[in-house]
């Protein structure tokens, strides 16, 4: 059959030839018998012969009456027969037959008279055992009751996927009566999003007959158009007795509250996550923009398309942050992070700049108050409040910046500034959830940040008061050429206590001085000064360097049990010499010319403010022309290498006696100082001069 919503076989081809029965009839095994208008039996159905036990031979000619009712209602039937012939008017009733075995059963019987093209008159009288109908009536009752009171929604749907019939329960599901869902397609009844797969799993289900479970589908019907909703879905194929395709039956369970919960749970397994990675990512430094650079990076993609993080410029400098009512926010951008997008990058602030935010922009409302603000969906007057200027909206605008979300950064009770999020290629706008997690990135962060902002502000105090005590020397002092660097220690630790000195004597010799003090801040710095102001006294003396030491080590004893290295050198151009004593630190490098370059054979001593050691002062040859290289540990120290190793590297980078001196620091310095070694770097080079004064004798 080519008819919309035909039956098709299992193998979901069209029935052919003629319509095969329902099934129902065979069910109900009903018997067809035909009598004429004198009540005599004249055809015979096969199922009249199995109800009254008669076969068609013995039956036909025959009256009715006699062998198809019960003697004690010949009568009755009999008035019922003629009443029916002569009024045209059917009957129905029920009962009892005496079937040719003598057994008795209840039937019941529909009688109707019929009328062929001669006009002549017969009776039709169809009949079934009353407890097969009985049973079927409590079937299709049970089976109705089932489907009216099914709290699933129930549909049936014809081969062309057509509604053949709901339930209530899938009409309040939907919001439509149940006649405007007879006859339509599932894309006509509702705007699922899902629809699409839905009829394709319902194509194959037709198709293949293995049914479909809890297919989950996620969309909105008119009985609540502004909320998404949830159902399991399951399919199934309807056949016959015969095994002829009906359609597809559908059970629908509204599992939205599961939907949500789940929903919230993957909102909560994914702010975990995205926690974990910020507590392993963020704060790996001390460094302050790395720091904002670490909070933008967690933030993009996961929860934001672009993301800026801004500090107060009070805060940066250290100042009390607090903002008036009316009071504009002067904001310095450390971070910024953007989902390849040019406009929203050239709208944001570059960053390492300070930028004017005026008292009503959301930045501004943001740092004031100390709360998150959101805009979850963005217009074009929100954007005048987001972007800094006119010209940086526009382009926000341009770039389909659609939800915005600034959080505070919040450490110790002080806003110290503001992350900045928004949405532009993510199509879903900020939500409750978001809020969330974006509040705990902040939380997390801001911590970190205001850590590493009070480090980067005593680190920059304690390397102001070094580099304010470290010497500014000539190139050239007495009989030497000097050369000297100083590089403070990595971002990532503290300032430390290295320094050198070049104190011009008398006689033309000239003292050179290269320390360590041990730790760190401002303490080793502090420490680093009261050590360089005692040498350069000591050194007006023109004391034996061993004696000199011996003087130092009792002066650090002093200092709060501070321990320091020092290697002190007085050079000496009339005897062409240098007179040297150690204190624990790394043996000086001596160059000169035709000569290999080599370590000197110093007797190391011990660290100053250890006490009851003596020092010893060796003398070394140092001709016109000789260099002396010295440094601290830093210049030369790894994790990866053994310190013989590294100072034979530095032997092999003394090659050139007539490289100039501030080339040969630079050299050193580009060269030997690995950046895994945080710790700051003195060195110094002097180099004796070409004296036409004979040595003294």
């Amino acid at each position: 059959m080519s008819a919309a919503g035909s039956p098709v076989t299992r193998d979901g081809e069209p029935v052919g030839g003629p319509e095969q029965p329902s099934g129902l009839l065979d069910v109900l095994n009903v018997a067809s018998v035909v009598l004429d208008t004198e009540g005599r039996i004249a055809l015979w159905s096969p199922q009249a012969e199995e109800l009254f036990g008669y076969p068609a031979h013995e039956a036909l000619g025959r009256f009715a009456a006699h062998i198809m009712v019960h003697e004690e209602h010949v009568e009755l039937v009999v008035k019922l027969f003629a009443d029916v012939m002569a009024t045209g008017e059917g009957w129905a009733g029920a009962f009892p037959i005496r079937r040719k075995d003598g057994s008795t059963r209840l039937v019941e019987f529909r009688n109707m008279r019929l009328l062929d093209e001669r006009g002549d008159v017969y009776a039709l009288g169809l009949a079934t055992d009353q407890s097969t109908v009985r049973r079927l009536e409590r079937d299709v009752a049970l089976s109705s009751r089932m489907v009216e009171q099914s709290p699933a929604g129930l549909a049936v749907l014809d081969t062309d996927l057509r509604f053949v019939s709901v339930n209530p329960a899938l009409e309040r599901m939907d919001g439509i009566p149940a006649t405007e869902h007879l006859g339509r397609s599932v894309h006509e009844v509702l705007p699922l999003q899902d629809a699409d797969v839905l009829v394709t799993e319902a194509r194959q289900v037709l198709r293949s007959g293995l049914p479909v479970i809890d297919r989950r589908i996620v969309g909105r019907t008119p009985a609540d158009p502004d909320t998404d909703h949830a159902w399991a879905v399951s399919l199934y194929r309807l056949e016959d007795a015969r095994g002829t395709v009906l359609g597809v039956a559908a059970s629908t369970i509204d599992i939205t509250e599961q939907y949500r919960a789940q929903i919230e749970a993957e909102a909560a397994r994914r702010r975990l996550a995205v926690i974990a990675d910020a507590s392993a990512r963020i704060g790996t430094t001390l460094e302050l923009e790395r720091t904002a650079c670490e909070l933008a990076d967690v933030a993009v993609p996961e929860l934001a398309d672009s993301a800026a993080v801004d500090l107060l410029e009070a805060v940066v400098e250290g100042r009390n942050s607090g903002l008036g009512p009316a009071e504009a926010a002067i904001i310095r951008a450390l971070a910024v992070r953007t989902d390849d997008a040019p406009e929203v990058l050239r709208a944001a602030d570059p960053t390492g700049q300070v930028a004017r935010y005026g008292p009503d922009r959301l930045i501004t409302e943001c740092v004031r108050t100390g709360d998150p603000v959101m805009v979850a969906q963005v217009k074009d007057e929100d954007l005048a409040r987001i972007a800094r200027s006119p010209e940086m909206a526009e382009l926000l605008g341009r770039a389909g910046v659609h939800s915005y979300l600034a959080v505070p950064l919040i450490a110790r009770g002080e806003v110290l500034g503001a992350l900045d999020l928004k949405r532009f290629r993510n199509p879903l706008p900020f939500d409750e959830d978001d809020l969330l997690l974006a509040r705990e990135l902040a939380a997390r962060a801001a911590v970190q940040i205001d850590n590493a902002r009070w480090y980067q502000n005593a680190r920059d105090t304690a390397l102001m008061l070094q580099r304010s005590l470290l010497p500014s020397h000539p190139s050239v002092t007495g009989g030497l050429e000097v050369a000297s660097r100083y590089q403070p220690a990595g971002a990532t630790t503290e300032v430390g206590g290295d320094w050198f000195d070049v104190i011009p004597l008398g006689d033309d010799k000239t003292a050179l001085v290269v320390g360590d003090v041990m730790g760190s801040g401002i303490n080793a710095a502090a420490t680093m000064g009261r050590l360089r102001t005692a040498t350069n006294t000591l050194a007006s003396l023109d004391l034996d360097p061993a004696v000199l030491l011996q003087h130092l080590d009792r002066i650090t004893a002093g200092l709060d049990h501070s321990i320091a290295t020092c290697v002190y050198a007085v050079h000496d151009p009339r005897r062409r010499q240098c007179l040297i004593a150690n204190a624990g630190h790394l043996p000086p490098a001596r160059l000169r010319p035709g000569h290999p370059p080599e370590l000197l054979d110093l007797p190391t001593g011990v660290p100053l403010g250890v006490g009851g050691v003596e020092f010893t002062t060796v003398t070394v040859g140092f001709d016109p022309g000789d260099q002396l290289v010295l440094y601290t540990d830093g210049l030369v120290e790894t994790r990866r290498h053994s310190i013989d190793e590294r100072l034979d590297t530095l032997l092999t980078l003394l090659d050139d006696a007539s490289r100039p001196l501030e080339n040969l620091c630079d050299h050193l310095l580009r060269t030997l100082h690995h950046p895994d070694n945080h710790d700051d770097v003195a060195i110094l080079v002097a180099r004796a001069r070409q004296d036409p004064a004979p040595p003294a004798a």
